[in-house]
């Protein structure tokens, strides 16, 4: 796999030679960048989609071009970037979701994650925080246990949809304790928030971008963080770890993609101008507020990244003998 992959990747490259220079010369970009986010608006990806889009547009003067294209757990959005041509103008918000779950959840994708894509930079990462109303009578992760275990099956859980971190998160957590709870997937993280505070679901799985902004409201309350460790925004927050489930970790990321056999120059240029936009404090600081953490790195570390999590996420997926179709 890794050999085909390589000689896929160069052979692409070697296409794409003669052209990226020619969009060198013509100074690109000339025209609107589209960027394709595969989940509605109002959700973690979309959040930080939009900060990058925002930031490169007035410290470039690039226009990017928010495209919110959900659907199939992000599957339909990026399937567009996947068609799409390849000359640096379309791009799309890949998610560990829609890159390195779902092609273990469906027995039949519309793109493969590694051949149709070309990896450009990794963007942030982002803990799945479990969330419940302020008025709630669980307060600790504890209590969620125990009443997932007085009523199995009864407790719906929200995700921002099926084959999404939170989703996983939910499941791994519930074989770690032993419960049975009802999976409630939603078409995004905007619609799994309006329901949990409306009183249809009784806990969040979702990313901590979607959210900080109820938390800080005072509208939902936080059990527990999926990741190693702590959020430095949210330090009175416990780890799923330290309350009992040693090693869990489970979290998202986001990254730009486009379609595979983008120039080599342009796939640079954003590159380079996206990790030095990670590097202010200003982007820092608004991604921090919302509980992400910069990630950047290298197009060939991204790569590597999603290679990485195809093989853990899906060993779990198998495990668990979760399908979606």
């Amino acid at each position: 796999m890794q050999r085909r992959h390589f000689l896929h990747t160069a052979g692409a490259a070697l296409a794409s030679a003669a052209c990226g220079s020619a969009f060198a010369q013509d100074g690109w970009p000339q025209r609107p960048l589209r960027l394709v986010v595969p989940f509605p608006p109002g959700g973690g990806t979309d959040t930080t989609s939009r900060l990058i889009a925002e930031r490169l547009t007035t410290r470039r003067g690039w226009t990017l071009v928010v495209d919110n294209k959900p659907g199939a757990a992000g599957n339909i959005g990026l399937d567009a970037v996947a068609k799409a041509a390849p000359d640096g103008y379309t791009l799309g918000m890949g998610q560990s979701s829609n890159l390195t779950i779902n092609p273990a959840l469906y027995s039949k994708m519309p793109f493969d994650p590694v051949k149709d894509f070309t990896p450009i930079v990794e963007v942030a990462a982002q803990p799945i925080i479990l969330a419940v109303r302020a008025d709630s009578p669980v307060r600790t992760l504890a209590d969620f246990i125990a009443a997932a275990k007085k009523q199995p099956g009864a407790i719906g859980v929200a995700q921002a949809g099926s084959g999404t971190v939170g989703h996983l998160a939910a499941e791994m957590l519930a074989r770690r304790a032993g419960i049975q709870v009802l999976q409630v997937p939603y078409k995004g993280a905007a619609p799994a928030m309006t329901d949990l505070l409306g009183g249809q679901v009784g806990i969040y799985f979702g990313s901590s971008v979607s959210i900080m902004p109820q938390l800080k409201g005072g509208k939902v309350r936080a059990l527990a963080v999926t990741s190693a460790r702590r959020l430095p925004t949210l330090p009175d927050v416990p780890t799923v770890a330290e309350q009992g489930y040693a090693g869990f970790d489970a979290v998202t990321w986001v990254g730009l993609v486009g379609p595979a056999g983008m120039p080599a120059d342009i796939v640079t240029r954003i590159n380079g101008e996206v990790v030095q936009l990670l590097g202010t404090k200003d982007v820092q600081d608004r991604l921090a507020v919302e509980g992400s953490v910069p990630a950047t790195g290298t197009p060939q570390q991204f790569a590597e990244l999603i290679r990485k999590e195809l093989g853990q996420w899906g060993q779990l997926v198998r495990e668990a003998n979760i399908k979606l179709d």
